[in-house]
């Protein structure tokens, strides 16, 4: 044992000198060239950049209506660059081959941020790639709209309310808060709640949407929703997602929901993605959609913390004009636990608009006109 272990270190150290020897001159082998190269002259440096983009500045902001003007040249002494491809998200827009150069990039006239891609290519580089945002900033200046209020309903005020439907002469609402979370089918007249179905303890509930004689109910953050016959309230199936679950509403056939965010998403009955729309203004993207409610055409959202609502193109995402609701529950009916204005709910063959809001003592039906552009 002991002859094995002093002939084994021996041999390894004969390995270790020979290694050394070897290495000693401080060069390595060009595996490609097969010729010394020395250590020291290998350029681990990143490349310089070949192309400068003049326009547009990064994170700029431009109309939707606009081409994007765009102009690049060479980097401060670089060499000759061949071309330079320039694409819009994963579209080529431009393939441009003298510098400096300016090109006008047309894309889909929706509204939204895209990315601006340019690659640089020469024969004695590898490609290059330099990339930016800009913000499509909504063509159309939102009108405003000032409400006016025609009766006041009386309204559970320990219903946090996430949801509203009219129906045949009655309210479907969708409650919140976890152990508070509800579906209840309510006497508008009287506010008087006829018959209800709990949501377990541990879901907080969220919008709610009639879809033939169906009623979709969401919850926030858990990814599951419920379906119940209308006229029961008989759970019959659930729904799953990935995002969280904020407002929903009918549109045709189809479903549409909010997440919280600026995008709007369109759902087939089993809750598919048919489809999304980003919602922007003029001034920029439009987030916190909450509850929503379609009328003649437009989808109308509450936008969370806030006495505002949006009217929205469904079809493009553009803000339409904003409803504002400032006021609309008096001082004096408002306590501490008071929340926000959420509740949309339209009477198509009556053509009557009811709002609320979460904790709040009185619904509303209201008429809204235009008062300014903003």
């Amino acid at each position: 044992m002991k002859k094995s272990t002093v002939y084994i270190s021996l041999l390894s150290f004969a390995l270790v000198a020979i290694i050394s020897c070897s290495g000693s001159s401080g060069k390595t082998r060009d595996k490609n060239t097969d010729s010394d190269v020395s250590a020291a002259d290998t350029d681990t440096r990143p490349a310089r950049r070949l192309i400068e983009v003049l326009a547009p500045a990064d994170n700029s902001s431009i109309s939707c209506a606009d081409h994007i003007s765009f102009s690049v040249t060479h980097a401060a002494g670089q060499i000759k660059v061949d071309s330079v491809q320039v694409w819009i998200g994963p579209a080529l827009a431009e393939t441009i081959f003298t510098l400096p150069a300016t090109v006008e990039l047309e894309h889909d006239g929706s509204p939204g941020r895209i990315s601006v891609r340019a690659v640089a290519w020469s024969q004695v580089s590898k490609p290059q790639t330099v990339t930016l945002f800009v913000n499509l900033l909504s063509d159309i200046t939102p009108l405003s709209y000032r409400y006016r209020v025609v009766k006041s309903y009386p309204h559970d005020r320990r219903a946090y309310t996430q949801g509203l439907i009219y129906d045949n002469g009655f309210f479907y609402e969708g409650t919140g808060q976890q152990g508070e979370s509800s579906l209840r089918k309510v006497d508008p007249e009287t506010g008087k709640v006829i018959s209800q179905v709990n949501l377990d303890g541990s879901l907080f509930g969220e919008g709610v949407a009639l879809l033939g004689d169906h009623i979709y109910q969401l919850t926030w953050t858990s990814k599951v929703g419920f379906v119940y016959e209308k006229e029961t309230l008989r759970q019959i199936n659930r729904i799953y997602y990935q995002t969280q679950g904020w407002g929903l509403a009918t549109i045709g056939d189809s479903l549409v929901m909010s997440d919280g965010t600026n995008v709007i998403w369109y759902l087939d009955p089993d809750f598919n993605v048919l489809s999304s729309v980003d919602v922007w203004d003029n001034k920029g993207m439009v987030d916190n959609l909450n509850e929503l409610e379609m009328i003649d055409g437009e989808l109308w959202a509450n936008i969370w913390q806030t006495d505002r609502i949006a009217r929205i193109d469904p079809r493009t995402g553009k803000v339409l004009g904003y409803v504002e609701l400032n006021n609309l529950l008096p001082r004096e009916e408002s306590e501490p636990g008071t929340d926000v204005l959420n509740g949309i709910a339209w009477d198509a063959e009556g053509r009557r608009l009811f709002v609320t809001g979460k904790y709040w003592p009185r619904l509303f039906e209201i008429t809204v006109s235009p008062a300014t552009r903003n």
